[in-house]
């Protein structure tokens, strides 16, 4: 069962967890000096926080997926839509080891979709994107989001 993802960029992350735990009425089920998340069940939500410095607000939304099976039907779709897909495959991204692939809405919504596989030491690689957007480049491909790896642009195929 696929999961929304939710990450927002505070500046106190104090402050935010107090204000989410109230909200959500449960504490957080990771905590780390720059980041913060829950596992909902009602709403079905993977909602993150952090304070790496990028711009206050919604940075990212995503669909978690629980099994190979679900990544292959939502890379699927990725394919399919209208937007070049960047491919970071596996990473470490959030204090997590994933595989992923990222996307931009025609709003200019840097979208994630991805399957954790455990859980890692540090925050990631990579720098956060300008006003926590995934930029792109002049030939319209996207270029690195917050945990993407830099280099070169994503290929025409996935998977």
């Amino acid at each position: 069962m696929k999961r929304l993802h939710v990450h927002v960029a505070v500046d106190d992350l104090t402050r935010a967890i107090a204000f989410y735990e109230t909200l959500f009425a449960t504490p957080p089920s990771v905590v780390k000096a720059d980041y913060a998340k829950w596992m909902l069940d009602d709403p079905r939500v993977n909602f993150a926080i952090s304070a790496r410095g990028a711009k206050p607000g919604v940075e990212h939304l995503g669909i978690q997926v629980e099994d190979a099976g679900e990544l292959a039907e939502v890379y699927d779709r990725l394919e399919r839509a209208d937007a070049p897909v960047l491919e970071e495959g596996d990473t470490v991204c959030c204090y997590a080891r994933s595989e992923k692939s990222w996307i931009t809405d025609p709003a200019g919504v840097p979208w994630e979709v991805f399957h954790t596989h455990g859980e890692a030491a540090s925050y990631g690689g990579g720098d956060v994107a300008e006003d926590a957007r995934l930029a792109v480049t002049p030939t319209g491909r996207p270029e690195a989001p917050c945990c993407a790896p830099a280099g070169p642009a994503p290929s025409a195929s996935c998977c």
